[in-house]
């Protein structure tokens, strides 16, 4: 029996202060984005192409469309973005800053709000770190940053013979395991200056990307980071330097440099009810 006030797990509802407060970190955001020289953008909620780009597809909430051919709501924005400004908008606009504000949905009813960006044709993800910490501070919040590179966790699977799955897993002990006597080392990096102590004790492919995210580091004024060079993120566009904004275990930012097609970007999201849960409970 479903009661009359039931609503399903994991779908919002907001009300009252929490609405209030969801309206205030957009109203915000929006602002600081605008400033910042994007423009805004509202997705179809369905989508023919949200498949290539989900690392784990039994995420997708799937349905058909007139033709009885597969769709599935929206559970990830920026690709999307990507290939409506560049496939049905190219000749309509040249802009290549844009942002949005709205939900994706993953199986079975989960309900995320989003505020994202997109950062058309070129890869700055000091820029893209550098707009959310400025949101983040218009909000009153400030998380842990984690900096990484995907780049690094691919060149371990393809040339050192260490499956995706146990970095994904972030499986420290079959990591220690391996016959590589640096890998120790590249496990307890935390801090930018650790970097500097293992160059020249690690391959230098690795060492390459090591220092990408050094540099990553030095290009913004926040003091509350980490660096995690085998963190893997689930999405398939990932390829190179990537962040994440977190308090305790709720992601409250994420982003980076990716690739979609031949196009190179950077974008972002936020994650606005985990923002509003940090906000209530202060």
């Amino acid at each position: 029996m479903i009661y009359q006030h039931e609503i399903p797990k994991g779908a919002r509802l907001y009300f009252g202060k929490s609405a209030k407060l969801k309206r205030e970190i957009e109203q915000k955001a929006s602002e600081i984005l605008y400033k910042s020289g994007f423009e805004e953008i509202v997705t179809p909620l369905f989508s023919y192409h949200q498949h290539e780009y989900i690392e784990d597809e039994s995420e997708l909430i799937r349905v058909n469309d007139q033709k009885n051919r597969k769709l599935t709501l929206r559970a990830d924005s920026t690709i999307d973005v990507v290939r409506l400004i560049t496939k049905r908008l190219g000749r309509s606009t040249e802009h290549n800053r844009w942002f949005y504000i709205q939900p994706v949905f993953r199986y079975p009813t989960y309900e995320y709000f989003q505020i994202g960006a997109e950062i058309l044709q070129e890869q700055d993800s000091a820029e893209a770190m550098r707009i959310v910490i400025a949101i983040l501070q218009a909000c009153n919040v400030r998380p842990r940053l984690q900096i990484s590179n995907i780049a690094i966790p691919q060149i371990l699977a393809q040339n050192y013979g260490i499956s995706l799955d146990i970095l994904k897993s972030s499986d420290m002990d079959r990591l220690l395991e391996t016959e590589h006597s640096w890998m120790e080392k590249l496990i307890y990096i935390s801090k930018p200056e650790d970097i500097d102590k293992i160059l020249g004790l690690v391959p230098e492919v690795i060492e390459k990307e090591l220092l990408k995210i050094k540099e990553l580091v030095s290009s913004i004024l926040y003091d509350n980071v980490i660096i995690a060079p085998l963190y893997y993120a689930n999405m398939r566009y990932y390829k190179d330097l990537f962040f994440r904004f977190f308090e305790g275990n709720n992601t409250v930012a994420m982003g980076g440099d990716y690739v979609s097609g031949d196009l190179e970007a950077s974008g972002f999201a936020l994650y606005t009810d985990n923002i509003i849960e940090i906000l209530e409970k202060r």
